[in-house]
């Protein structure tokens, strides 16, 4: 399980993040761009599941570089790693904290603040958040 806390961490640890706040919820920008966010479900997410129960406890969400990237995360079948309707068409995936392994979330924190970034922000850490990746 990992908590809502272990996510800003992790998020505040990647190079030139901001927390801040965008439509009420928790968010992590990168030169202004959000690359991950405390997404609860809305009544509308909710009503979409119908008589089956979305999964409780913290989601967040975050950007991915394109749909192919999306594809191939849902695709991985890694544990809390999911999408919803509204989503559907948006780079993005959703984490379900109490379910996805910390590897998981630490690394699509890292991928989404690798497709948010500036290049040149990007190219000049890339080597560090490599060596980060190998240590785990």
């Amino acid at each position: 399980m990992v908590t809502l806390e272990q996510v800003a961490e992790m998020a505040m640890s990647l190079p030139e993040t901001v927390e801040g706040e965008r439509y009420g919820n928790r968010t992590w920008f990168v030169a202004g761009k959000a690359f991950a966010w405390d997404r609860p479900f809305s009544k509308a997410d909710i009503k979409r599941y119908g008589d089956a129960h979305p999964p409780d406890g913290p989601i967040v969400a975050v950007q991915l570089a394109d749909l192919h990237e999306t594809g191939s995360v849902l695709a991985s079948g890694q544990d809390g790693v999911f999408t919803i309707p509204h989503f559907d068409g948006y780079p993005a995936v959703l984490l379900h904290l109490r379910s996805a392994r910390k590897r998981t979330v630490r690394d699509l924190m890292v991928d989404a603040w690798l497709a948010c970034a500036p290049d040149d922000v990007a190219r000049a850490h890339l080597p560090e958040l490599r060596r980060r990746r190998q240590r785990r």
